[in-house]
């Protein structure tokens, strides 16, 4: 049997190029002459913007200084050990560098192994141990701390969380064993489950205390100091930690139950990490530790090895690397300042993106729009928002009145826009008003400034195409609703320059948005996706499939919502206008269904009435819909939406539309919500063999979302 210093010496051979935590012990005597005590701190060297990680050399070197703590301990030359991080991290989990490399069951199984044989010797030492979370605590990080006998946390904790299910894991050295034995199935479902399917929530210290997680809360400023004089009056028994007796009965199936219906409500059954997880939460119930922890090790194996993971690790590499630096971004020294912005429109998208530029730019911002009570009502929702932002406490009232002032309207263009760097359109979805706002603007604004059009669909190239400087006009397309959905859309046109381009990707960067650079093709990427999605779903109706079982056939992709839900959401005129746009560009593959646009005339803002709280068929639609007799199942149905979407994949990339698949997929996640599990699209069409049943070969190269060959 290896020892586990040889398994994660075997596995640290495996990952030469680990971002490598030191584990270092010092001696401390404790205040009120409670005794000598073993503080031992994780730190990588490198500050707080790069987090410390536990890759196999990580977990080596912890090892090792648990061998010397282990001693102390055993000869009583101390009375207690504590592990802490770095200031402001404490540990954020498993190097998934390391991860991405395994190409064998039997080295994620010793990942596995080796995090649980490291971390269980500091709940076996003869001493009691402390965890003092001090900073972000993820995963791993979470888990060290699980295997101590007490835990403080501190109120400026800004994150903490079991994120692995949210990438396709499960809390694999411990967490799912422990965290329902300390705090109860039903907070440990919340915190390993709902949480990390909701968008990997995270935690505050506060919200850890409360939970049962840390014995203790103190404030950041002299955090490490006060859980000192607290571990030493719990050592000396001044301070007794009273636990809550934990519910083994009916209680703790019940949070299991609660936990695969939120599972089943965000994936469909479509992705294996919630329900192995659950699986080892249920197992916990008779509390035996070590079954629980054979469970883990099994389960992570698993899925290190499974293609969920891998869609869950490029996923997450997507959003945190790829969108940090855009492919085909011009060298932002060209970027010009923008010190004034102006908007041209009032309406609802107008008014998100005014108070989304005052926000993030913190610049004077002016709307227009034809007449003066449409401008006062955009000016008014703007305050309003600002108004709600001060009653959350998410801003002060001198950042409230700050943010208002920089907020006004105009109904002169040249009175509002003359000094503007920056003026971006949002009025009706029609290349005759948009040609002519431009016009318009065009004629006031100085010569350096950027026009951009948040169109969805229209030719940005067509609608610069009357003005003497075409080169200023770009695409800068958000997505619904803009606070919320990262996603800018990018657009060049066939004359914008790289200085415009520059300028815009800036303020993209400004906005925290994701900005990716597109082509100017119809449509774009997310919605040209969508509608040819959407556009199949409707035709297999069309033709005589029933609307449940169309709805049905793509649940196990686990999307956030289903098509018809979602064409509610956009809105069915805009869904039926995108249709027509993509139609005229491209008859053969896109339609439009007679049954939308009679959606559409007859006013209805959707498919589904929800008198029962459920999503319904409204009675009134089901009457306009006309079909054909073509009845299909959900397996067919899955294969054409699929194999339609796969199709219009690789003519996007033959167009060039985006310089490679990865933008494709980082804008389905970040612009529609698509999972982290199908890490966007294009992995999962690879795995489940759509792309080369269709087009001929794979979307991406072995091992880049699946495991290494």
């Amino acid at each position: 049997m290896s020892t586990t210093a040889e398994l994660l010496k075997g596995a640290a051979e495996l990952f030469p190029d680990e971002v490598v935590t030191q584990a270092h012990v010092r001696h401390l005597d404790l205040p009120k002459g409670a005794g000598r005590f073993a503080l031992i701190t994780l730190d990588n060297g490198l500050d707080h913007t790069k987090p410390t990680t536990f890759g196999p050399q990580s977990l080596a070197n912890l090892n090792v200084a648990i061998d010397q703590v282990e001693k102390e301990a055993a000869d009583g030359e101390i009375v207690g050990a504590g592990i802490t991080g770095k200031p402001f991290i404490f540990a954020v989990g498993a190097d998934l560098k390391g991860v991405e490399l395994l190409a064998r069951h039997e080295d994620a199984l010793a990942i596995g192994k080796g995090g649980h044989d490291v971390f269980k010797r500091l709940s076996a030492l003869a001493v009691p141990t402390f965890a003092y979370y001090n900073g972000a605590a993820m995963g791993g990080g979470v888990e060290v701390g699980l295997h101590c006998t007490y835990r403080t946390v501190s109120k400026a904790l800004p994150a903490f969380s079991l994120p692995e299910v949210f990438l396709g894991l499960v809390p694999g050295w411990g967490g799912c064993a422990l965290l329902p034995n300390l705090i109860g199935a039903d907070r440990a479902v919340s915190v390993i489950i709902e949480n990390s399917l909701n968008q990997n929530k995270q935690l505050k210290g506060q919200q850890v205390f409360d939970l049962g997680i840390a014995d203790a809360l103190f404030e950041g400023a002299d955090f490490l100091e006060r859980s000192l004089d607290w571990t030493a009056s719990v050592l000396k028994g001044e301070t007794e930690v009273a636990r809550p007796e934990i519910d083994r009965g009916e209680a703790w199936d019940a949070a299991v139950q609660r936990g695969k219906a939120i599972a089943d409500g965000k994936v469909h059954g479509a992705a294996p990490a919630a329900y192995r997880a659950l699986d080892i939460i249920a197992a916990a119930k008779n509390g035996d530790l070590r079954q629980g922890f054979d469970a883990e090790d099994q389960a992570l194996a698993d899925l290190i090895m499974g293609g969920e993971l891998r869609s869950g690790i490029y996923a997450f590499n997507l959003v945190q690397k790829r969108a940090k630096r855009p492919a085909g971004a011009p060298d932002k020294s060209l970027a010009r300042p923008v010190t004034k912005v102006g908007v041209v429109g009032a309406g609802l998208m107008a008014s998100q993106l005014a108070l989304l530029f005052a926000r993030r730019l913190e610049v004077p911002v002016v709307l227009t729009d034809i007449d003066q009570a449409r401008i006062d009502k955009g000016v008014e929702y703007v305050h309003g928002e600002i108004d709600k932002l001060l009653l959350k406490g998410r801003v002060n009232q001198d950042k409230a009145n700050r943010l208002k002032g920089l907020v006004s309207g105009h109904l002169d263009k040249a009175a509002a826009f003359g000094d503007a760097d920056f003026v971006i359109e949002a009025v009706f979805e029609e290349m005759g008003v948009k040609q002519q706002v431009f016009a318009e603007v065009e004629a006031v604004v100085p010569e350096h400034a950027i026009l951009a059009t948040n169109t969805s669909s229209l030719s940005v190239t067509e609608m610069a195409s009357k003005l003497k400087h075409p080169e200023r006009v770009v695409g800068f397309h958000f997505f619904n609703p803009v606070a919320i959905l990262p996603l800018l859309e990018i657009v060049r046109a066939e004359k914008t320059d790289d200085a415009s381009l520059a300028t815009a990707f800036a303020v993209a960067k400004s906005l925290k948005k994701t900005a990716v650079l597109v082509k100017d093709a119809p449509a774009f990427v997310v919605n040209r996706i969508l509608t040819r999605f959407m556009g199949e779903i409707q035709n297999v109706i069309d033709e005589g499939t029933s609307v449940e079982v169309a709805e049905k056939a793509v649940e196990p992709l686990g999307l956030p919502m289903s098509p018809l839900v979602l064409l509610e959401l956009v809105g069915p005129a805009i869904g039926l206008h995108v249709s027509e746009t993509l139609h005229g560009a491209f008859p053969e593959r896109f339609t439009v269904s007679p049954n939308l646009k009679a959606v559409v005339e007859a006013g209805k803002r959707g498919f589904y009435v929800y008198d029962s709280g459920k999503p319904e068929l409204d009675p009134e639609v089901a009457a306009l819909l006309k079909q054909g007799d073509a009845v299909l199942t959900e397996e067919q149905v899955r294969d054409r939406v699929l194999d339609a979407v796969a199709q219009e994949i690789r003519l996007m990339l033959d167009e060039g539309v985006v310089a490679e698949a990865q933008d494709i997929d980082l804008c389905l996640i970040t612009g529609a919500g698509w999972p982290f599990h199908l890490g966007g699209i294009t992995p999962y069409l690879d795995r489940e063999g759509v792309s080369e049943r269709v087009t001929g070969k794979k979307f991406l190269a072995p091992g880049v979302a699946s495991v290494p060959a």
